[in-house]
């Protein structure tokens, strides 16, 4: 058993754009994808002309096999959903968000 959260939908992971926001702010509603950047510039292979590119996996451990097989891989992120959220447009100023948003976190928050 994991000990981080599950997908919300197996059957879409990868499905997801590679844009989202940085940063989950303090709460989440659902883990979308679990996801590894590779970074050809420090080393990842260069399979797309030089830019950043990222592996969607339905779990974590998956995703930290992939992070710890390519160079230049950054650590396992977790692609959430959050229905509402506490924005930061600047620090200290605090906002209460009721609207979706898609989010990258650091996985190992969890932990």
């Amino acid at each position: 058993m994991s000990k981080y959260p599950k997908v919300k939908d197996p059957d879409m992971v990868g499905e997801y754009s590679g844009a989202a926001k940085a940063g989950g702010g303090y709460v989440w509603d659902e883990v979308l994808e679990y996801r590894v950047w590779c970074h050809p510039h420090e080393g990842s292979p260069d399979l797309e002309d030089g830019s950043d590119y990222c592996y969607a996996f339905a779990t974590f451990e998956e995703a930290l096999e992939c992070a710890n097989e390519i160079p230049g891989s950054g650590a396992p992120l977790a692609l959430i959903l959050q229905r509402e959220y506490i924005d930061e447009p600047e620090p200290g100023i605090y906002l209460h968000k009721k609207e979706e948003r898609i989010a990258e976190w650091p996985a190992a928050l969890w932990l």
